[in-house]
């Protein structure tokens, strides 16, 4: 959905939408949409700056990092964005503290498609975990541990130490 900056209503724009993404299009390869993307997003004008504020909500199954099960991670993400025309960023010969919070727009056009997207991805935790606790799979056996003792015994060294033990052997 392409938005001409020029066409603006004086009062902005309200749209209330939902989007359908493919999962190639996020930065968690292993995703899955379980609903679609809701998206509200008020656009207004004020002088050059384009003022978008939104809230994006939608269900999604990641896999755990650790567990490798897939659970739900539901997105409930509102965010406020000011952009300006690319021409004011050329026209600039250095840009200024509050320029870095500020996006550019090419064209006099702006891609809401792409803006929502864009929220989406930076909603996603660095490493998907089911639970901050979880303990992950056992290395022996692989079962899952929050599942239940699986009664494997794990000896835990650290590599670092080897050779000093090599040297208490010899010793």
């Amino acid at each position: 959905m392409i938005i001409d900056i020029d066409k603006l209503p004086r009062d902005g724009l309200s749209l209330s939408r939902n989007f359908e993404f493919p999962s190639l299009d996020l930065v968690e390869e292993e995703a899955v949409f379980l609903r679609p993307v809701k998206a509200e997003i008020t656009i207004k004008r004020v002088g050059e700056d384009v003022w978008i504020k939104g809230r994006i909500t939608t269900t999604m199954s990641f896999v755990c990092g650790r567990c490798l099960t897939p659970y739900e991670f539901p997105v409930d993400s509102v965010f406020d964005l000011v952009y300006l025309p690319e021409e004011a960023r050329e026209m600039k010969e250095e840009l200024g503290e509050d320029d870095l919070e500020r996006l550019f727009c090419r064209g006099r056009r702006l891609n809401v498609r792409e803006v929502v997207l864009e929220q989406l991805n930076l909603t996603f935790p660095p490493k998907p975990l089911c639970s901050s606790d979880c303990e992950g799979i056992c290395s022996v056996c692989g079962k899952v541990r929050r599942e239940g003792d699986c009664g494997c015994q794990v000896k835990e060294t650290d590599l670092r130490l080897d050779k000093l033990n090599a040297l208490k052997k010899d010793g």
